[in-house]
């Protein structure tokens, strides 16, 4: 990129700080409406297949996506996946470069909120030297097959490697705002089941809308772990939202307003995209994800869910560098009367210390508490609550089964963020059962 001076650097980054000091969790969410769109559950439809790697499409209209299926080494599931959304590949990585550059630019109207360490890097080093900088920070701590998998992109892409790899370090970078919830038990309208809800709230203004896409792996063998899903976009391999063939899932919320339980954060350590993304990969049960997310060098202040039908169980997590504290719905915190305690329910609205948002989700929560399935989620609770603008996943896991909603692309039409929109509904258990191409 041609750098602005840095002086003009500097100026944008003393005007982002008052941006983000502005900024806070308060006020109540404008009142929502239901979404009555019934649900699409129309199967996936074959496009072509290459060596290691199918692409498909599932949905009808605007409110399709791809899914992509991907066999082999690290190296050999990247290399399928670009060379079967090569041009797609090359776009997103071109796009969301050109957002981060225009966000740090132009920071008054800036949606991604860049944390303020980053900024005084960039405002010394230039952005390609800033992400330079934070990936060495965190390289030692991340997954070598991560590596070998966005090389084989880049390869069979021809896209350049090393900006492949930054733009992959940007949730670490940024502050978002999200909403999850484990439910099981007297909770459910169905006996011994287990329900979650990943609900992201980012940049809708951002290319990501542009690429939505499932990315399923099957890994060669063991070594590289076991069949899993990663609910994002194109191009993009670090994980925020998904599930694996052990009926396991994930949820995530970015934390802003955290408060002293969380401690300090840190620029050291395992990026939170790739510790997630390890426990799809990797992890069979709700124990080991539990001792990975504590044995981790932990750096940013986040609030962790994972759900495992198998017991069935879901935890969120207080996760930062000095804390990583379990959750289910005895203890949950914070405590507060904003944030009520619920038999069988585990839930966040927004970020940690964000009243108007969880008192709204608690009671759309109670509203259907002893009826919820993942429909009323979608119809009743989401839509109320007004979260999940670039993204939702609701994920049945005793049926193993996901519903996703994608926020309006740039060349749609029809309703803005995800949570008013059509949900595709995924037979994970077919997605995972998946044959490999013939060679």
């Amino acid at each position: 990129m041609a750098y602005l001076p840095t002086f003009l650097l500097v100026l944008s980054f003393v005007v982002s700080l008052r941006y983000l000091d502005a900024a806070h969790c308060s006020g109540s969410p404008p009142t929502g409406t239901p979404n009555l769109n019934g649900i699409d559950e129309g199967a996936p439809t074959f496009v072509r297949s290459v060596s290691n790697g199918k692409l498909y499409e599932v949905g009808s209209g605007e409110d399709a996506f791809k899914i992509v299926h991907v066999w082999g080494t690290p190296y050999q599931m990247g290399y399928a996946q670009g060379s079967l959304v090569k041009n797609e590949t090359q776009q997103m990585v071109a796009a969301v470069w050109k957002y981060m550059e225009d966000q740090i630019a132009v920071p008054i109207n800036n949606t991604i909120h860049f944390r303020n360490w980053f900024l005084y890097d960039v405002a010394n080093l230039g952005l390609d030297l800033a992400l330079d900088l934070e990936h060495l920070l965190t390289k030692r701590f991340t997954n070598p097959a991560f590596f070998d998998e966005l090389r084989g992109m880049a390869e069979a892409a021809g896209v350049d490697e090393k900006k492949l790899m930054r733009i992959h370090l940007l949730g670490e970078l940024t502050k978002g705002s999200c909403s999850m919830l484990g439910a099981w038990g007297q909770s459910l309208e169905a006996a011994n089941s287990l329900l979650q809800l990943r609900a992201l709230d980012w940049a809708v203004d951002g290319p990501f809308k542009d690429f939505p896409q499932v990315t399923v792996y099957h890994p060669v063998n063991s070594t590289y772990g076991i069949p899993f899903a990663n609910f994002g976009w194109t191009a993009w391999i670090g994980s925020i939202t998904g599930m694996n063939s052990q009926r396991m899932a994930i949820s995530e919320i970015g934390v802003s307003f955290p408060d002293e339980t969380f401690g300090k954060e840190s620029r050291v350590g395992v990026p939170f995209t790739q510790l997630l993304r390890d426990i799809l990969q990797y992890d069979t049960s709700l124990n080991q994800s539990m001792n990975r997310i504590t044995n981790s060098r932990r750096t940013c202040d986040l609030i962790l869910g994972v759900g495992d039908a198998k017991i069935p169980a879901f935890r969120s997590v207080e996760y930062s560098a000095s804390a990583a504290d379990f959750f289910d719905d005895t203890n949950m915190r914070p405590e507060a009367s904003w944030h009520p305690r619920i038999s069988d329910v585990v839930y966040h609205g927004m970020d940690w210390d964000c009243p108007a948002f969880n008192e709204v989700l608690a009671k759309q929560i109670l509203v259907n508490y002893g009826s919820l399935t993942a429909e009323t989620v979608i119809r009743d609770v989401v839509p109320i609550v007004q979260t999940g603008n670039v993204q939702v996943a609701v994920y049945d896991l005793t049926q193993n089964i996901a519903y996703l909603a994608n926020a309006r692309a740039s060349y749609e039409t029809g309703p803005t963020y995800a949570y008013e929109r059509t949900y595709i509904k995924l037979d994970m258990g077919k997605l995972f059962s998946e044959r490999p191409p013939t060679q």
